[in-house]
C-alpha cells in the first residue's frame, strides 16, 4: 500500500513517523518540501522510502505528484491542513490509476481542510487524531490569557523601545470569569487549568449533559457574562462566522477574546475593527488561527493594537506532535488493512 506524506513530522519526529509507517508494511513517498534538512533525510532513508519535493498547497502540483506515472497512492497524510478539495479527490481516485486513493489521514484534530462530501462520493475515508494536542492547546490558550490580562505584549514593546511603562494595576485571575465555547477535550483541559488558578469558569457545549461545568444558556449569555472568552469548537457550517460584529458588541467592557480553534469561526475584519475602536467593549484578542495561513497568510488583524497574533502553533509541542504522527500512521494502516474498528473516521 502506497502512502504519500504531504508534510512529515518535524525534526527528530520524522524518523519515528517513517519507522511507524514502514513497520506497518506501507510503501512511503516523502515530500521533502517542508523537511528542515532534506539532504540528511535523503541520506538516512534512501532505499527505504521514495522522495518527492513540491508545494502541497499548490493544487495542480499536489494532483500531479499524487497521480505521478499513473501509479497513484492509497493514502495521503497531512499535518498542516493541506486543502484536499473535490478536484484533487476526483483525480486521486481515478479508476485508471494503478492505486486509487482510499484514505486521507490528518495528524491533528481538524478536518475542515478536506471536502468531506466529495470524499464520501469517492469512497475515501477521512481519519484524524482528536485529542492528540488537547493539553498543548489548552496550555497555549492559558498563556494567551495571561499575556493579555497582564499586558505583557505592551510591556515587552515598551522595554525594547527604552521606555519604562507605568500601567494601571492589573486584575488577578480570580477576579475574571472565563467563558469557554466548546467543551470537548481541549475546552475541558483549559477549564481544569483555569480553575486550578482560581478563575470562575463557565462554558457552552453541544452536549451539556456530558459536563459538570456551569453552563451559559446561550452564546449571547456567555459573551455578556465572561471577561475572557476562549473558542474551542471545530469549523463547521454551523460555527463558521459565529463570532462577528453582533457577537463582539455583546461582550463585556474590557473583555478579551482567544481563538486557538479555526480562523473561519471569527470574522477577522469585524475583530480588527472592534480592536481599533476605543469605545468598543472588546479590549484585546489573541489569535492563533486564520482564514488564510502559511504562504497565503493575510489578515486584517496585522498591525492592529492589542491583537496578539501567532502562526497556528498552539498544538506544536513535541509530545502532541509525536502522538498525532504515530496515531495517524496507525489509523491509516488500520483502514488500508480493513481494520476500521476503533479508528476515528469523519463523515459529512
Amino acid at each position: 500500500m502506497r502512502v504519500l506524506l504531504l508534510d512529515a513530522a518535524p525534526g527528530r519526529l520524522l524518523d519515528r513517523e517513517l519507522e511507524r509507517l514502514l513497520g506497518h508494511g506501507l510503501a512511503v513517498t516523502l515530500n521533502l518540501r517542508r523537511v528542515a534538512d532534506p539532504a540528511a533525510a535523503r541520506a538516512a532513508w534512501d532505499g527505504r522510502v521514495d522522495f518527492t519535493d513540491f508545494d502541497a498547497f499548490d493544487e495542480p502540483a499536489l494532483i500531479a505528484q499524487t497521480v505521478r506515472g499513473g501509479l497513484g497512492h492509497h493514502a495521503v497524510k497531512s499535518r498542516a491542513g493541506v486543502p484536499l478539495r473535490a478536484v484533487f479527490l476526483a483525480a486521486a481516485t481515478d479508476p485508471a490509476l494503478a492505486n486509487r486513493l482510499r484514505v486521507v489521514g490528518r495528524a491533528g484534530a481538524g478536518t475542515d481542510h478536506v471536502e468531506l462530501a466529495a470524499a464520501a462520493r469517492h469512497d475515501v475515508a477521512v481519519t484524524h487524531t482528536p485529542g492528540s494536542n488537547a493539553q498543548a492547546v489548552a496550555e497555549f490558550a492559558l498563556a494567551q490569557l495571561l499575556a493579555l490580562v497582564r499586558g505583557l505584549p505592551a510591556h515587552h514593546e515598551a522595554a525594547h523601545q527604552g521606555r519604562w511603562s507605568t500601567p494601571s494595576p492589573a486584575v488577578e485571575l480570580a477576579e475574571l470569569t472565563l467563558g469557554i465555547v466548546g467543551l470537548g477535550r481541549t475546552g475541558m483541559a483549559l477549564a481544569d487549568r483555569a480553575r486550578a488558578l482560581g478563575m470562575p469558569v463557565q462554558g457552552l457545549a453541544r452536549r451539556p449533559h456530558e459536563t459538570s461545568l456551569p453552563l451559559a444558556s446561550s452564546l449571547d449569555a456567555l459573551l455578556a457574562t465572561s471577561d475572557v472568552v476562549s473558542l474551542h469548537v471545530p469549523l463547521t457550517p454551523h460555527t463558521r462566522g459565529m463570532i462577528g460584529r453582533t457577537e463582539l458588541a455583546k461582550m463585556r467592557p474590557g473583555s478579551v477574546l482567544l481563538n486557538t480553534a479555526r480562523g473561519g469561526i471569527v470574522d477577522e475584519q469585524a475583530l480588527a475593527d472592534a480592536l481599533r475602536d476605543p469605545a468598543h467593549p472588546l479590549a484585546a484578542a489573541a489569535v492563533d488561527t486564520f482564514v488564510h495561513e502559511h504562504a497565503a497568510f493575510a489578515s486584517p488583524l496585522r498591525g492592529v493594537p492589542n491583537a496578539l497574533l501567532t502562526p497556528h502553533v498552539a498544538g506544536m509541542t513535541r509530545g502532541a506532535m509525536a502522538a498525532a504522527a504515530i496515531r495517524c500512521a496507525d489509523h491509516i494502516a488500520a483502514l488500508l488493512g480493513g481494520r476500521p474498528d476503533g479508528v476515528p473516521v469523519v463523515t459529512v
